[in-house]
């Protein structure tokens, strides 16, 4: 099986949709993991960039049961090792496995809470705001690209 070098993972949906989120940062890590793809990028799309406000992903919590269910599939995962809320899988995949974590500033200010597109004063730290051009860039230069 051939393996994508550069993969692009689209979330375009907000948080009525929490298991597009939990699978999109679950199929990055795999991805790194388990199959070594050489870049990773997630992206928040229009849809989704009320997830990037600061602490809308620690408040999707990953429950022990999900741990466990999650942990079963992997061997050698230890359910106790894993992350308790979306926003500690993000900064670890960010920080350790050096996934890049972007969304469409764009949307930010039309949504109205930045001033600028590259204005970080209300997202997450971690997540990193773009523009139009750099996003097309990330589409058109990805090998895959998946949609959640």
């Amino acid at each position: 099986m051939a393996v994508a070098e550069n993969i692009l993972i689209f979330i375009n949906t907000g948080p009525d949709k929490r298991w597009n989120h939990y699978t999109a940062y679950t199929i990055a890590w795999v991805a790194r993991r388990y199959y070594n793809v050489k870049k990773v990028t997630i992206l928040y799309g229009p849809q989704a960039v009320a997830m990037t406000r600061k602490g809308t992903l620690a408040k999707f919590v990953m429950t022990p049961d999900v741990k466990e269910l999650t942990a079963s599939q992997f061997e050698g995962l230890k359910a106790e090792k894993l992350p308790d809320n979306m926003e500690q899988l993000a900064r670890f995949e960010k920080d350790k496995m050096k996934i890049s974590i972007v969304s469409c500033g764009t949307f930010h200010v039309l949504d109205g809470f930045a001033k600028e597109i590259d204005d970080k004063s209300n997202i997450e730290d971690f997540i990193d705001p773009i523009n139009l051009y750099e996003a097309c860039k990330l589409m058109l230069e990805a090998d895959r690209i998946l949609y959640y």
